[in-house]
């Protein structure tokens, strides 16, 4: 490890930044990163802002420990298939970006499938140090940097391209994050995400408190909040991006069991880290939820199906280039008209000949 007095930790081995609060580095590339505020700040009291759900300080123990485990590559089929949907919506675009930005990364599951035809330089960032060691490689030329998704330490109008595949959702100021995303990209960028959705693992969560109410008179949530999609529209479009496109899929996955559901879970470093979780589930809780879940949900085979709902989103920063919509009152013609949509058709096809 080396130290400057620019405040950057820089593992050669790893081409890893750590960025601390107020400083400036420049990568041995001469791209220029900027100190990100204390990464712990959203997490040091429960009273310190309103969005405080999430212990991020857990959430990135449990990251780092899911990724230091060997097998840990057998856990990522679902950030796998996600990533691999980012890209598709990558390769949609049909422009090469320059220079672009990869928010909470992993192990980088969108760029393995992007070329260097489409992304000329690209930088990886996570809140996490180890999944970021364990990069995978990548064509296109990268530098690596720990960072918060809600304290991005870039400059304003840095990147053409901001992606983000299932990091977003452990966010607790999601609003703070968007606009952060927003001020980093260039005039015309494009963010283009994918995160959990409000649906996701409902069956899980209904086993769990039904359980939990039969056994011990009461339930306590133990599988975190999600964003509705309704709301992340709403949030997007008050960071000022535009021409907002958001959809869902489902994707469902089906396992032996309960426990192997969670055990997969805690594998990909997506158990619950919410603040007013609880730590302990009694064992006959437990049993009691899984044949809950067998009985409830389970198919013929004994498998039990597992929904996890992707909101896709993407949206543009607002350029003067970009079409806009037409003035009020300039329309030639009439909603009333659309019935005779083929009559007209047919006249401007006769008068044209």
């Amino acid at each position: 490890m080396a130290s400057s007095a620019l405040g950057v930790t820089l593992c050669r081995r790893c081409s890893l930044l750590v960025l601390r609060r107020g400083h400036s580095a420049v990568s041995s590339s001469g791209w220029h990163t900027y100190g990100t505020p204390n990464l712990r700040r959203a997490s040091t009291s429960r009273t310190e802002s309103l969005f405080n759900v999430f212990d991020r300080d857990m959430k990135r123990r449990q990251k780092n420990w899911a990724a230091n485990q060997a097998n840990a590559h057998q856990y990522q089929y679902l950030r796998e298939e996600v990533g691999d949907r980012v890209a598709d919506r990558v390769f949609d675009v049909a422009r090469t970006f320059p220079f672009a930005l990869d928010i909470g990364c992993g192990r980088g599951y969108v760029p393995r499938h992007l070329t260097k035809e489409t992304v000329e330089r690209l930088v990886h960032a996570d809140v996490c140090e180890k999944p970021l060691k364990s990069y995978a490689v990548s064509e296109i030329p990268a530098i690596n940097v720990v960072a918060d998704e809600e304290f991005l330490p870039f400059k304003d109008n840095t990147f053409d391209l901001v992606v983000s595949s299932l990091s977003l959702h452990w966010v607790n100021d999601l609003p703070r994050a968007f606009r952060e995303i927003y001020r980093v990209l260039k005039n015309d960028g494009v963010f283009i995400g994918a995160m959990f959705g409000g649906e996701t693992l409902y069956e899980l969560r209904c086993s769990l408190q039904l359980a939990e109410i039969e056994r011990e008179g009461g339930f306590s949530p133990h599988v975190s909040p999600f964003t509705a999609v309704n709301d992340l529209g709403n949030l997007m479009g008050r960071a000022g991006f535009n021409m907002l496109t958001v959809d869902t899929d489902d994707i469902q996955i089906h396992y032996p069991g309960m426990f192997e559901l969670m055990k997969d879970l805690q594998g990909m470093g997506e158990s619950n880290c919410a603040w007013n979780r609880r730590c302990l589930l009694h064992r006959d809780s437990m049993l009691a939820a899984a044949a809950i879940y067998q009985e409830m949900y389970g198919e013929e085979d004994g498998s039990v199906p597992a929904t996890f709902q992707i909101y896709c989103m993407i949206g543009w920063k607002p350029h003067e280039s970009q079409a806009k919509p037409a003035n009020r009152g300039s329309a030639t013609m009439s909603f009333g008209e659309l019935g005779k949509i083929n009559e007209i058709v047919s006249k401007s096809k006769k008068e044209d000949t």
